[in-house]
């Protein structure tokens, strides 16, 4: 069976401000493109098929093109609601929708259920988990506590007591949206930290044939059948040097796996240079960078004027603007941002806490207050912006 693997297509995100709308149209012609060309008999879509619980118009009219074109194919298509998507409003008329053979799996209590495919060599069972939020689906899973390896490890076993009932030779594909260990992120990927804890090890999903993994926006390969697809388009200049693509995998008859990257078009190459702001305008070796979206971190140690009118001079598709002049990070002109730099929400309330008592850090009791209150703080964030 030759399955196409994508995620995190985020329809609706933009880019420093610039609307990515286009360049994810020109993406879905392309998966379309190559669903035809290339004889794929499904696709997997593994979560952040929106950028945020409730998208705009335009970015749900693109998904609604994207349905009924990939229908027309008639090729299957199994998707999974990731973290940036409302897991309710997405799978709103999923029944409907799948007799026209788009398969939404947004509901943790099926992660048991399967979709199921027939190749000449047999059936193919296409087990869907949803984006698994411990605070929300401890109980729904019955897992042994609220952590990432926890609920997945539960809903897991679930996957694995229905294939046990399967017959011999029955191969499996789970679509799973999660941070496994050994995976490598960027910064547009949204914080999924619980109790300090974010990486899960990719044992969790053994027993399976192949493993699509979103949430990491970098295509990559965990181990042979535990790969993620990345997102189809760069959304941040951490971003900039990934190399684009879907993994185009063949799954032959005893279950081995055979992938090929597929390259995603690229609406404009990123690049992020450094130095002095003269030395930007004038080194010869910038110049294939002219048409590039550009984010520029200044070196000079007094701020030039007019920095970003005179960058866009030579490159007039300059996004971001970043300041770190030439001092060391004691120096008590640096500022804030460059002293916060590197480090995470709860590395900075550690800090002040040690501030404020004159040198003396939280202990281990009061580093699990901190913990418990940004992973509550968090899960409210996301219960309240789907119900919006």
């Amino acid at each position: 069976m030759r399955i196409l693997h994508t995620s995190d297509w985020h329809l609706g995100r933009s880019l420093h401000r610039v609307p990515m709308l286009d360049a994810q149209r020109t993406f879905l012609d392309h998966l379309v493109a190559t669903v035809r060309e290339r004889g794929a008999d499904a696709v997997l879509v593994s979560g952040d098929v929106y950028d945020r619980a409730v998208p705009p118009l335009s970015a749900v009219e693109l998904f609604d093109d994207a349905l009924h074109r990939l229908a027309a194919e008639g090729v299957p298509t199994v998707m999974i609601s990731g973290n940036h998507d409302s897991a309710r409003r997405l799978g709103v008329g999923a029944g409907l929708i799948g007799r026209a053979g788009i398969h939404l799996r947004t509901d943790p209590e099926s992660c048991g259920a399967p979709v199921v495919l027939r190749d000449a060599d047999g059936e193919v069972a296409f087990y869907g988990l949803p984006y698994l939020e411990p605070a929300l689906v401890k109980d729904t899973l019955g897992a042994a506590k609220a952590g990432h390896e926890a609920v997945l490890t539960a809903a897991m076993e679930r996957v694995r007591a229905d294939l046990a009932t399967r017959p011999a030779g029955t191969r499996s594909v789970v679509l799973a949206h999660a941070f496994v260990a050994g995976g490598e992120p960027s910064d547009s990927e949204r914080d999924i930290t619980v109790g300090g804890v974010a990486a899960v090890p990719a044992g969790v999903f053994d027993g399976v044939d192949y493993v699509a993994l979103g949430h990491l926006h970098g295509s990559q390969r965990v181990t042979e059948r535990v790969r993620y697809s990345g997102s189809p388009l760069a959304y941040s200049f951490s971003e900039a040097d990934h190399r684009k693509t879907m993994w185009l995998v063949d799954l032959d008859a005893e279950g081995s796996v055979a992938a090929e990257r597929i390259d995603c078009p690229v609406p404009r190459p990123l690049a992020r240079l450094r130095g002095r702001l003269d030395t930007l305008l004038d080194d010869p070796r910038h110049e294939r960078h002219q048409e590039s979206w550009v984010e520029a971190t200044l070196t000079d140690p007094v701020r030039p004027d007019d920095p970003m009118a005179r960058l866009t001079e030579r490159f007039p598709h300059t996004l971001s603007l970043v300041f770190d002049p030439e001092r060391t990070p004691e120096d008590p002109s640096a500022s804030y941002a460059q002293r916060l730099r590197g480090r995470d929400d709860h590395q900075i309330a550690e800090d002040f806490v040690a501030h404020v008592r004159g040198g003396s850090g939280p202990d281990e009791q009061e580093r699990s207050v901190l913990r418990s209150a940004f992973d509550d703080v968090r899960v409210d964030d996301g219960v309240h912006e789907v119900s919006r």
